[in-house]
């Protein structure tokens, strides 16, 4: 498949590519281009001057062709899921085509919050020497967008960036994840197909590190907007702060799942064991399990016996199954050698903990103690449970804020004033009351707590305040 580069699809200048694996068979379903720098500096040329002719459509223009898109998405849901199964490992009906209907609702949002998205006059005669002038402001867009998306969720995690963006009257320069960027560039096929200039919305395909720093080091890009790991988001602010780019991350986290001695253990149970969506390669995921003592040998003998036990792992096209592969065998290995480390950190493995390939097991490990990595800032992209026991209120809290992440959350009890207690104290971007942080709605904002799981908080309430700036004008004397 070719990446979108200048106002067509095309191969990389030099010819090489990169094989797209399917990570349940490890064979080689596809190839994409692996993009030069002469590419990257193509794609920025093109929508810099695409992005003017975009910016003077009206609103109205733009979101009617981002809605066409939308429709299209619903149209072709299956096909592109199949796309997504393959390339990802995501269960077909569970999980891919389900992605896709959630692209479908976020372009549609994003166009109503851009209709909606309005300026402010300010009050007459407040200040000595301004009573007879007009003050008010307006939203433009910020320019070309650099947005780089990450394997766990790429079609969801897309919309939102790429959604507002344009809707608001920015180009995007897209970096589709190196593991799975297939349907990526279909989507953006479908956009062009319903009448976005491919000017607008170019998409390149390649080695992550490289294009990013080619992206950063043009003073063209006004604003990168990046999901993934903490690490590779330091690498992105340092290049970018060198020509002063503005950036919005959503980063790492390890998220607590916080079960109180008088919580409905049901509940908690369900809501723990219907986290292998995408085997747990969540950002909201939920990683480190803090149980009370007197529920934790019942809670984990449910999750098994209700949940984990009930997992078929296979072919993602197969109706049957329930748990794909990882993104890759290498992510597996990662995996495997996490729990080898919690198992020599104290940590005991009492259900799963095997990897064939790139699957991994469903895995529960038990007796790990709040100093250990995984307890702390070691996050887990796989389907682990780690359980962790505490006794009073104030020590689930501390274990809780004691990581230098703080995306989301979820706590359990039957008395609100200990969940809005707990809410208050732990140091996240987002708390479930008896649920699991394990979400992303789509009109909440959306980002971490703590710098450390990012700075962004993107969602159809709050994206417009990062895709556009305000500019103030006034009408001087109109009123003498």
């Amino acid at each position: 498949m070719q990446m979108l580069v200048g106002n067509e699809f095309r191969d990389s200048s030099d010819g090489h590519v990169i094989n797209i694996v399917n990570p349940a068979y490890g064979t080689v379903i596809d190839t994409v281009p692996a993009a030069t720098y002469e590419d990257v500096k193509l794609a920025i040329d093109t929508a810099v001057e695409g992005q003017k002719m975009w910016e003077e459509m009206t609103i109205r223009e733009r979101t009617q062709k981002l809605k066409k898109f939308a429709s299209l998405c619903l149209e072709r849901r299956e096909e592109l899921g199949k796309i997504l199964a393959m390339e990802s490992g995501k269960p077909f009906w569970k999980e891919a085509v389900w992605e896709l209907d959630s692209v479908a609702y976020t372009i549609e949002g994003s166009c109503e919050v851009a209709k909606h998205y309005y300026g402010k006059t300010m009050p007459i005669g407040t200040e000595p020497g301004y009573d007879h002038d007009i003050q008010f402001t307006i939203h433009e867009p910020l320019g070309v967008l650099a947005c780089i998306i990450p394997y766990n969720f790429p079609p969801a995690i897309w919309s939102f960036k790429v959604g507002a963006a344009l809707a608001a009257g920015n180009a995007v320069i897209v970096k589709a994840p190196s593991y799975n960027p297939l349907t990526l560039l279909k989507l953006h096929e479908m956009l062009v197909e319903s009448g976005v200039p491919a000017s607008v919305v170019q998409c390149i395909t390649g080695r992550g590190s490289e294009i990013g720093n080619w992206l950063m080091a043009d003073e063209r890009i006004a604003g990168v907007n990046f999901t993934g790991s903490t690490e590779v988001g330091i690498d992105i602010a340092k290049n970018a702060c060198k020509n002063l780019i503005p950036y919005q991350f959503e980063l790492g986290g390890n998220d607590p799942f916080i079960v109180f001695e008088d919580a409905d253990l049901d509940l908690a149970v369900k809501e723990a064991g219907d986290q292998c969506r995408n085997n747990r390669q969540c950002c909201t995921g939920s990683k480190r399990f803090i149980i009370h003592n007197s529920l934790k040998k019942e809670f984990i003998e449910k999750l098994i016996e209700e949940y984990l036990c009930k997992e078929v792992q296979g072919d993602p096209l197969d109706e049957n199954v329930t748990m794909g592969p990882m993104i890759s065998e290498k992510a597996a290995k990662t995996v495997e050698e996490q729990v080898k480390l919690t198992v020599e950190q104290g940590g005991v493995v009492i259900y799963g903990g095997k990897r064939t390939g790139a699957f991994f097991q469903p895995t529960i490990i038990d007796h790990v103690s709040p100093d250990t990595d995984i307890a702390r800032d070691m996050e887990v992209f796989g389907p682990v449970w780690p359980i962790i026991g505490f006794d009073t209120f104030e020590e689930a809290v501390a274990i809780s804020n004691h990581s230098r992440y703080g995306l989301g959350g979820g706590v359990f009890s039957r008395d609100i004033k200990t969940c809005m207690k707990a809410a208050k104290q732990l140091k996240t971007g987002h708390i479930a009351i008896n649920g699991s942080g394990n979400f992303r709605a789509a009109e909440l904002p959306f980002g971490g707590g703590k710098r450390m799981s990012g700075n962004s908080r993107e969602s159809l309430s709050a994206v417009m305040d990062e895709v556009t700036q305000s500019k103030s004008i006034v009408l001087r004397y109109v009123l003498e």
